[in-house]
């Protein structure tokens, strides 16, 4: 891909993704992650109804009338986002491939930390980490992020979800707000899910084709392995063939849905031919 049509596509993502962040999810972005706590601001003079226990005694006494600790919320977080970019998010029967959307996905709540002045950082991963951009804040940063999102070629086709999560506790030592994107066709995640949720605010987002949840009959087929680029002669006239295919498939989502709620981790689904605003909106205002 050339520098202009890069750039073209980066403009035309953050067009999209910037409006959704600043209509529709700042504000429950910023309602959904709160910040770490309380800070000491300022005092004020008491007013009707004001809690008595944030008076402070000391200027009270030294001006003789009731004043009270105003408090603010420490807002600043970081958002990490862990895009899955093996073999198999390069796929799609409709008009868009998995790793667009979940790059869309990624932007847009990229854009909604960014709005909320606080810190985004990304993990690329395959079997293998691929790319870590630690997190920083501004604008410039988070294009840099949707260019790798949009442009990055993985050394690895494979998926390894655990060693993902392995390298999110080495590099992140405070709590972070954290997104998994994939496709989650994995398992083996699960203890160490469970480690890294108690530590951060994790959510699983599994983004998925209709095509994947079942094989049409069509006969003798060849079909590769995303992957592993292995070529393979599939019978989708045999329905035990289609039905082996279903119950992996099946396992697969049942294993992501019960990993996820099982560690105290969010988790949502969306297939690339819905909306993903709406699962998105309703997994913030669900929390």
């Amino acid at each position: 891909m050339d520098t202009k049509e890069l750039l073209k596509k980066v403009r035309k993502i953050e067009i999209k993704t910037r409006r959704l962040s600043d209509h529709v999810f700042g504000g429950e972005y910023h309602s959904t992650f709160k910040g770490r706590g309380m800070t000491f601001s300022e005092v004020r003079q008491y007013q009707f109804g004001d809690d008595v226990r944030n008076i402070d005694w000391n200027v009270t006494a030294r001006y003789n009338e009731p004043f009270v600790k105003v408090f603010e919320e420490e807002r600043e977080l970081t958002l990490m986002l862990m895009v899955d970019i093996s073999g198999s998010e390069f796929f799609g029967t409709q008009e868009q491939f998995k790793n667009e959307i979940i790059t869309e996905i990624a932007a847009t709540l990229a854009f909604s930390a960014m709005q909320n002045n606080d810190k985004t950082g990304l993990i690329l991963f395959s079997d293998e980490i691929e790319l870590y951009i630690p997190p920083k804040k501004g604008k410039s940063h988070v294009l840099r992020i949707i260019r790798e999102l949009i442009e990055f070629k993985p050394k690895s086709n494979k998926t390894d979800i655990a060693n993902a999560l392995k390298f999110l506790s080495s590099v992140m030592k405070k709590k972070a707000i954290v997104f998994v994107l994939s496709d989650f066709i994995a398992d083996n995640y699960r203890d160490t899910l469970k480690i890294a949720a108690k530590k951060h605010d994790l959510t699983g987002i599994r983004v998925y084709d209709k095509a994947e949840e079942n094989i049409p009959n069509l006969g003798m087929v060849q079909m590769e392995d995303q992957e592993t680029g292995e070529l393979l002669l599939v019978n989708t006239g045999s329905k035990n063939v289609r039905n082996q295919y279903y119950s992996y498939h099946r396992e697969r989502v049942d294993y992501f849905s019960e990993a996820f709620t099982k560690s105290g981790a969010g988790a949502l689904s969306s297939r690339v031919d819905e909306s993903y605003v709406k699962k998105l909106l309703g997994y913030f205002k669900r929390r």
